[in-house]
């Protein structure tokens, strides 16, 4: 059954009474939606996304491909490469047996103390709705859908779930809802109502679902809510919400049935949802056109997949692509043949953050650090030195206790050990977990008790921190010995915390390397507190002074020194915004230090979203590398080596200190958050304020230089103008450049942007070569939304094109009369 059996669709719906109509609009529990025999309709199963495939659920074991974070694919500037890696993602989910992944992600950059800015494409409309729909047809192409979300200004994670933003109409229509109406025209299949309010209204019960969505953009695929976003029946029903999630609980159920039977909610409004969910598992094979009596349609597609050196080949050229060079003094690449050593500095080369935390996570069945990397790279006669320095302030506690320093009580094996235990301390479920962060343990009739055992192997003697995250009566002992012991309850009920990140509650307790102690945490189940139950530990910290000293000894006696610094797993996570940009003060002292001891120094910053680099102009180099997905470790050492070239450009403008943002508000007055900007966000703000920022957006080195000549005549085509820049590569070896084209009209006769940009084309040269670059303009790039009368408008008149490198170097101009 295809997309345009529309007869089709109609005669499943018509087989359904009202009860199995509803029935179909509540998941049947957290990741998946009832089947239905009748019309041999299979469950539908959901997955997490963009960073990977999950999978229905948080099981370690379950391991999946991990891609670098959507901020480092907007850094592509490439959107068949993105669209390469939504084909993975759809063979990933495939082979998970998933319908419905939870991706992309569409909100802006609005602000760089967005929590879940690493989870974003871009503060540009333009380059995330490119992005994005790229990634959308990716995905897609393998018979799995992708999901639009979270619609919308869903832009921080502050009070989240109930705050209400006020935007303009024409702003939201320019800015907010564009990569979605993106999304759309690349075919999208689903849309996710988001949890805050827009102007008054909470988006499940939102008419922006109806109109534009549904019926300005023509929109034929369901809208299904962020999980636990439907807090009413009859509003949520009238209006274009089509699926809620989770299940099998909700507003809906019986009490739609009744509020139908009474005419509070029209049946066609149920008809209409149902048809459309009848349509999405027609699209990703979940609709069969079987006997009645048969089963339903399974849900489960496992097969043959990419194998595993594609996947990882794959990755690793993404993450080189999406590394953006910010500084580069003659030092990068290096030369192998003039290396004799290399001091590898930073416990972030040894520990690096691959992902940004909540729900995007998943569990890659490897990750490639960039210690190992480089080890790997480097031949055998250059000497590679480790020095960690001194550890970073863990915002987040300890890291889940793994298989580094823990054995299973039972067989000896690495892991943790989990017990599910009934009132009476019986046994109803065990397994061998690869660690200490159990987010939904099997939970079988009577469950009362998770418990976590292991065997701590300490391999420092001092002072050993030990933690339990969840909620309720939560205990810890080490050899029988009592550390922890008590009730703790939520302070929330956002799903990220209660079901991801539950806080931590921490004791202490003297070790001896060597010798292992048996840790046991416990956690009493309790209605409304999750499942998530996560057992921590870190060892004694080491002197910061010895440290620091032994990196300094390290980075001055080495040819060159890699210097690996980022944020850490309490900065960037769903859940909450950021109160600063500043690395901790450890890490800033630290940079100083080396590049003092050794000028031919390259800064690695390892984080999703933009940090303070106060020391930025003393490196030979500074290399971002984003959350790099499992196969970091490889491209940086091949960026470094100069076997490919970073490839990326700043999505976002990087402000030097947060206090010279110009926009930075994420937090609600009152539970309000006005967007007083209005269109100037990202480097709009900067241009309107005439500050100069730290990088502009577009920003991004290569290993060649470019020589900007021409900008041709403008000509037409289809859906707006094309426009010809002449470029020649000025350097010493091939290279890519992203030529980026912004427009400016000073002389409107509305409010307009002091320049934005209008598009972009990448183009390839040898040594010497020249090239043209085309640069498509669609019509809209040149419109703007007017309230009265409702619609785009096209102002006639000059237009000035402004070509170059990024928001801030923009050598040639021309004009385009419209």
């Amino acid at each position: 059954m295809g997309d345009g059996d529309g007869d089709d669709v109609e005669r499943f719906v018509d087989k359904l009474d009202p009860h199995r109509r509803v029935r179909l609009l509540t998941g049947a529990d957290t990741w998946r939606t009832p089947a239905e025999r009748a019309i041999g309709m299979g469950e539908l199963v959901f997955s997490d996304g963009p960073a990977g495939v999950r999978g229905p659920g948080w099981d370690e074991r379950s391991t999946a491909a991990l891609l670098p974070c959507a901020g480092a694919l907007g850094a592509l500037w490439d959107e068949d490469r993105v669209r390469l890696l939504g084909e993975l993602l759809g063979e990933e989910a495939r082979r998970k047996g998933v319908h419905v992944l939870l991706a992309p992600h569409l909100n802006l950059h609005r602000s760089p103390l967005a929590g879940r800015h690493f989870e974003c494409f871009a503060e540009d409309p333009s380059l995330a709705g490119r992005t994005g729909a790229a990634l959308v047809r990716g995905i897609q192409s393998r018979g799995v859908a992708a999901t639009a979300k979270h619609y919308v200004a869903n832009d921080s994670e502050t009070q989240r779930l109930t705050v209400d933003v006020r935007v303009d109409e024409r702003v939201l229509r320019e800015l907010y809802l564009a990569p979605f109406e993106a999304a759309v025209r690349a075919g999208v299949w689903l849309v996710m109502s988001a949890y805050n309010s827009v102007n008054g209204t909470t988006m499940s019960e939102s008419p922006l679902l109806a109109d534009p969505l549904k019926g300005e953009w023509g929109f034929d695929g369901v809208v299904v809510s962020d999980w636990g976003a439907v807090r009413a029946n009859v509003e949520a029903a009238r209006a274009a919400q089509d699926l809620v999630m989770p299940g099998p609980g909700g507003p809906w159920g019986e009490a739609l049935v009744e509020a139908m039977d009474e005419g509070r909610v029209p049946p066609e409004a149920v008809e209409d949802k149902v048809r459309r969910l009848v349509r999405l598992a027609s699209r990703v094979g979940a609709l069969d056109r079987p006997d009645p009596s048969d089963p339903p349609a399974a849900s489960g597609r496992l097969g043959p997949s990419w194998p595993a050196d594609r996947v990882r080949a794959v990755v690793r050229e993404a993450a080189a692509a999406g590394f953006v060079l910010l500084e580069n003094r003659g030092v990068l690449p290096l030369d192998v043949k003039a290396l004799g050593s290399v001091a590898v500095i930073g416990t972030h080369a040894d520990e690096p953050r691959v992902q940004g935390g909540g729900s995007s996570e998943v569990f890659p069945d490897r990750v490639v650090t960039p210690l190992d990397g480089l080890r790997a790279a480097l031949p055998e006669r250059v000497r590679v030195v480790y020095a960690p320095g001194p550890r970073p302030a863990a915002g987040a506690g300890p890291a889940p206790l793994g298989p580094r320093h823990a054995r299973d009580p039972e067989s000896g094996a690495p892991g943790v050990r989990l017990r599910v235990l009934d009132a009476d301390g019986a046994v109803l479920h065990h397994s061998l977990q690869p660690s200490g962060r159990i987010l939904e343990p099997t939970l079988p009739p009577g469950a009362h008790t998770v418990e976590l055992a292991a065997d701590l192997h300490p391999d420092m003697t001092g002072p050993w921190t030990l933690g339990i995250g969840g909620f309720g009566h939560l205990s810890v002992t080490a050899d029988g010995t009592p550390l922890l012991d008590g009730e703790f309850q939520a302070e929330t009920d956002d799903p990220a915390v209660v079901h991801v990140r539950p806080p931590q509650h921490t004791a202490r307790v003297h070790l001896t390397a060597g010798r292992p102690a048996r840790i046991v945490a416990r956690r009493t189940l309790a209605p409304g507190t999750g499942r998530a139950t996560v057992l921590t530990a870190a060892g004694p910290e080491p002197d910061p002074r010895r440290a620091r000293a032994d990196a300094v000894a390290a980075a001055r006696a080495a040819d060159v020194a890699v210097v690996v610094i980022g944020t850490t797993e309490g900065d960037e996570s769903e859940g909450l915004d950021r109160t600063t940009l500043q690395l901790d003060a450890t890490q800033q002292e630290f940079v100083h230090k080396i590049v003092r001891a050794n000028t031919r120094t390259v800064v690695v910053v390892n984080c999703g979203a933009p940090v303070e680099l106060p020391w930025r102009k003393d490196p030979g180099a500074v290399l971002l590398t984003w959350f790099p997905g499992q196969e970091g470790g490889h491209a940086l050492a091949d960026v470094l080596l100069g076997r490919v070239e970073p490839g990326g450009r700043l999505p976002t403008t990087w402000p030097a200190t947060l206090a010279e943002a110009p926009v930075r508000e994420t937090r609600p007055v009152e539970g309000v958050l006005p967007y007083e900007e209005g269109l100037h966000i990202g480097h709009r703000a900067w241009l309107r304020s005439g500050t100069e920022p730290a990088y502009w957006f577009g920003h991004g080195q290569g290993y060649t230089t470019w020589a900007y000549e021409e900008v041709g005549r403008p000509e037409s085509a289809p859906g707006g103008h094309e426009i010809p820049v002449v470029l020649r590569n000025t350097g010493t070896r091939r290279g890519r450049e992203v030529v980026q084209l912004y427009v400016s009209r000073p002389e409107s006769t509305v409010e307009r942007p002091v320049r934005w940009l209008a598009g972009w084309a990448a183009v390839e040269a040898g040594p010497g070569e020249r090239v043209t670059a085309y640069v498509r303009v669609p019509e809209r790039a040149l419109q703007y939304w007017s309230p009265e009368p409702r619609g785009w408008v096209t102002e006639p008149g000059r237009f000035t094109l402004l070509a170059g490198r990024s928001a801030g170097d923009l050598p040639l101009r021309a004009v385009l009369d419209v």
